[in-house]
């Protein structure tokens, strides 16, 4: 009896540990969901009611004003423009995110992760030294740097859920 107790114990904890473990964003059931604050919408997605499908617009999918710099004007030096829900509310559900970030000389995007998104980096111009750091997955395994000086034009992956930062140089 006490030899069927612990198997139905253990098949029970492994069932918990391994629906747990298995955790994404599902794959949305529209083709898009454009978000709105109007709670006589029926349809709501990631918290956001969506906008009726015969009303969505392609303004719904444009936004603007990613060519005006932000205010570096704080303790970092850095600022950021985002094309959020809020002002592109045709990127809700999308799994997307769009920024602008402005680096003055010697400024730092400290170290952060995007736990939900893997992040690309363009360079318009000036010169920026990008990097990200590994986690570890053996136990003899060493977390891993890699990092690259960017110049105007190139562009840098940061995989999702990885430690990474911005340092700008000079110019």
């Amino acid at each position: 009896m006490m030899a069927l107790k612990s198997f139905v114990l253990t098949i029970v904890i492994m069932a918990l540990v391994t629906s747990i473990s298995y955790a994404s964003d599902p794959s949305p059931l529209q083709d898009f969901c454009v978000a709105i604050n109007d709670p006589k919408s029926h349809v709501m997605v990631n918290g956001r009611f969506c906008k009726n499908p015969e009303h969505v617009t392609a303004d719904d999918f444009f936004t603007s004003g990613l060519n005006m710099p932000g205010n570096s004007s704080n303790q970092f030096g850095v600022t950021g423009v985002s094309a959020n829900i809020n002002s592109l509310p045709g990127i809700n559900t999308l799994g997307i995110s769009l920024a602008r970030i402005d680096y003055p000389p010697h400024a730092l995007n400290s170290f952060h992760t995007n736990p939900r998104a893997s992040e690309i980096l363009v360079v318009l111009e000036g010169t920026l030294y990008v990097g990200f750091v590994t986690s570890t997955s053996a136990p003899n395994e060493k977390n891993r740097l890699f990092s690259k000086i960017l110049h105007s034009g190139d562009a840098f992956v940061f995989p999702m859920g990885l430690i990474h930062f911005q340092l700008c140089g000079k110019d």
